[in-house]
């Protein structure tokens, strides 16, 4: 019996203690050069290869790397670099990192590219950008280079690359030219890409079209032949292409006629993959990479619900089932190996990337018999033998409880909205910042003392309270009207709820990327969720000691609670989210009465996990999405004023539902998208208070007075002026202090002008 062989479809490449992270920001503050940025890069890529070769994985990627964003790389790839990036004159990574980050030096100033969410993860893309000058043309440097660093190092890979169908599909198109007119020079461009990977040896490329997950049109298939007719002419090694996220139930008989040699399914997310296998068949010619093993949450594979989904599958088809991951390893941590704190009991339950090589390996030899006395089976097995949490009966009882009346602010929103002007008493156009000011060594120090007992509680309050004093003197100085404390206190804006709730397990060095050089250490939702005691309450009271200007109660929302987190599989999201929902609405309801007449719940997150298909947006996620902020803020006092903030991602088509959240004041990332969700806004008569993001925090470049001047001008077309915030786009957590000052008093400086004209 042939061995059932196993692929991973990419793993993580930040490093298994974010060495990546560090070696990048060094080399940003032109403290390393590129050649030892490019060892450690090599150090990383090799550890990968070398980990998945000895774990016994038939299908290892080389190209899964990036500096930055794989997006990035694939526009890098086929040439598509605006010329303004062109124009500064820098090395080509440099030109790589201008484009992420924006670039501010020697007199050059230019913003970077926009980000977005990356399907329906925490992971953000750098979304190309095309134009009427645009000349594609093939760059296939990297990618080579990392198949031969790889075989040189004695692993064959299978070489990835994100496809032409999804790469154009996500690109952006500024001039009058749109995705039609650049499609055929792409195709051909992938084309010769194959050519060049089969004459430096490669036996397979794998084509990741995510894409083909949407509702997909006839038009849109139509597209995906023509470019696929052109890629597969005269290929000379296997093509793989690779879907995830979900199903291609729209594009399904397309896909299998085309001549792949092996195409990945996706039977985690993909609700109607075995559905459309048993009844449409699949071709025995062709390999079939199942994804079985859930690559984007962290708990341990059930192996008999796998093997009998894999016997399924084996069922409708002859042909050669390898088992896979169902999506990259990038959205999960490297390894529980190195979690030194959670007791192993907690540990046995969890599955980072590293374990999963294992899962696969261990479901490789039980489907072909080599577990003979089934000790890995019955291993396996142990784990999902009980509960493994209790209920809280008092919790479900609330739940069930919840009515109409408990999802309902009153009074309605136009009369609240003049009843919070006399009481805030505001000037026109606001200004405010998200909510987070620099995290700065000190200010990390501290955090890092009091965890490891070697400060008191008493000695980290009082520095926190310090910083506090100075933040809000500091924002007084600068002339913003709505202060906020600074969150001195918080690690993560997740994390720090989580880490004062019941029911979550945080670990130490989880950490998976979210963009660039930002990563994350999502908290685990273990068991009910219900509030301890006050979160936030002493810290915005006391900011709002320090001030006569009012200052924000500054909350993370439960959906955003729930989705950045690894959420448990044993209860439904719903359940979940209205458990988180019941502890944040105490916590408001606590800052109200403590005096905080404006309380911010960030939902920054909001439609991170909406569905892929519209189909699904109601019935799977909004639905209670948004009865669950709504649930949150129900409560408090007309005059009280309640924010949120939105970022990074497409909010155009869901308007009306956050329209329908009932906030009185919606912040949300604009500057990168060049402010296009503000025609949104006017043609579905937003009835919100808006502040569109003025510019980008996550680029280290100080924006100029007239470009802030500009862009409210802009807005002032599409939002009412009585309507209309300024604030940065997001938090200033991760900027230097130097820029934020100087960014935020070039933002008072435009408020007074625009209020003056």
């Amino acid at each position: 019996m042939s061995k059932t062989r196993i692929s991973v479809i990419g793993y993580p490449r930040i490093g298994s203690l974010r060495e990546l992270k560090f070696a990048s920001e060094k080399y940003f503050a032109k403290e390393i050069s590129q050649e030892e940025l490019n060892k450690v890069a090599h150090e990383l890529k090799l550890s990968n290869w070398h980990t998945q070769k000895n774990d016994g994985i038939d299908f290892i990627s080389s190209n899964d790397f990036s500096f930055y964003d794989g997006m990035l790389d694939t526009a890098f790839m086929l040439g598509a670099i605006p010329e303004r990036y062109k124009k500064l004159g820098l090395s080509k990574l440099d030109t790589f990192f201008a484009m992420a980050r924006g670039y501010q030096e020697g007199g050059n100033d230019v913003t970077a590219l926009p980000m977005k969410k990356w399907f329906n993860t925490n992971y953000h893309y750098i979304v190309p950008e095309f134009d009427d000058s645009t000349e594609l043309a093939l760059d296939a440097t990297k990618i080579l280079e990392e198949f031969n660093e790889a075989k040189e190092t004695g692993t064959e890979t299978k070489i990835n690359v994100i496809g032409p169908y999804t790469f154009l599909k996500l690109a952006h198109y500024k001039g009058t030219k749109n995705l039609c007119a650049y499609a055929e020079k792409a195709a051909n461009l992938y084309k010769e890409l194959l050519a060049k990977a089969a004459e430096a040896g490669a036996k397979w490329v794998q084509i990741e079209e995510p894409a083909l997950v949407h509702d997909t049109t006839a038009d849109d298939r139509v597209l995906f032949e023509k470019l696929y007719k052109i890629v597969l002419d005269e290929k000379k090694l296997s093509v793989l292409l690779e879907t995830y996220f979900g199903d291609i139930r729209d594009s399904y008989k397309t896909v299998t006629e085309l001549p792949f040699d092996a195409i990945g399914l996706d039977f985690i997310e993909g609700k109607e993959t075995l559905n459309l296998l048993q009844k449409e068949g699949f071709p025995k010619d062709k390999i079939l990479f199942a994804g079985v093993v859930n690559g984007k949450n962290i708990w341990k594979n059930n192996y008999a619900k796998t093997i009998e989904l894999v016997n399924k599958i084996k069922a409708a088809t002859e042909a050669e089932v390898v088992l896979s991951t169902s999506c990259s390893l990038l959205h999960v941590p490297y390894t529980i190996r190195n979690e030194i704190k959670l007791s192993s009991d907690i540990l046995k339950h969890f599955s980072f990337a590293r374990e999963k090589l294992f899962e696969l390996t261990d479901l490789s030899r039980i489907i072909d018999g080599k577990d003979p006395n089934s000790n890995l089976f019955n291993r396996n097995q142990d784990l999902f033998k009980n509960e493994r949490v209790q209920e809280n009966s008092v919790l479900a009882s609330k739940i069930n409880g919840l009515g109409e009346k408990d999802y309902t602010r009153l009074p309605a929103f136009e009369e609240r909205e003049e009843i919070q002007k006399n009481a805030l008493n505001l000037p026109l156009f606001p200004t405010t910042t998200i909510g987070s000011f620099p995290q700065t060594k000190d200010v990390r120090a501290n955090r890092s003392a009091f965890k490891k007992d070697q400060i008191t509680a008493g000695q980290y309050k009082e520095f926190n309270k310090n910083k506090i004093a100075e933040c809000i003197k500091l924002q007084e100085e600068l002339g913003l009207d709505v202060l906020v404390h600074g969150e001195y206190e918080r690690n993560d804006m997740v994390e720090y709820f989580g880490e004062n709730l019941e029911g979550f397990l945080f670990t130490e060095k989880a950490w998976v990327q979210s963009y660039g050089t930002r990563c994350v250490k999502p908290p685990v939702v273990w068991g009910d969720v219900s509030r301890k005691s006050a979160i936030t309450v002493e810290w915005s009271t006391f900011a709002q000691s320090c001030t006569s200007a009012p200052v924000k109660g500054m909350l993370t929302g439960p959906v955003t609670i729930l989705n950045w987190s690894f959420p448990r599989e044993d209860i439904s999201l719903k359940t979940q989210v209205l458990q988180i929902a019941l502890a944040i609405r105490e916590e408001v309801l606590d800052l109200e009465k403590n005096g905080i007449k404006i309380i911010q719940i960030d939902e920054a997150a909001l439609r991170e996990k909406l569905p892929l298909r519209h189909s699904d947006w109601h019935t799977e996620y909004l639905d209670w999405a948004i009865p669950a902020f709504r649930l949150v803020h129900s409560g408090v006092r007309p005059e009280t004023q309640i924010h949120t903030h939105m970022c990074y991602s497409e909010f155009n088509d869901i308007i009306k539902d956050i329209d329908n959240m009932d906030a009185d004041v919606i912040t949300f990332e604009a500057s990168r998208g060049d402010l296009t969700i503000l025609s949104a806004l006017k043609e579905n008569n937003f009835r919100t208070q808006v502040g569109p993001g003025v510019y980008d925090i996550h680029s280290p470049r100080v924006p100029t007075v007239e470009e802030i001047v500009s862009a409210v001008k802009k807005m002032e077309n599409y939002v009412p002026k009585q309507k209309l915030w300024i604030n940065p786009d997001c938090g200033l957590k991760t900027r230097g202090e130097k820029e934020t000052v100087a960014s935020l008093k070039n933002l008072v400086a435009a408020a007074k002008i625009v209020r003056n004209e």
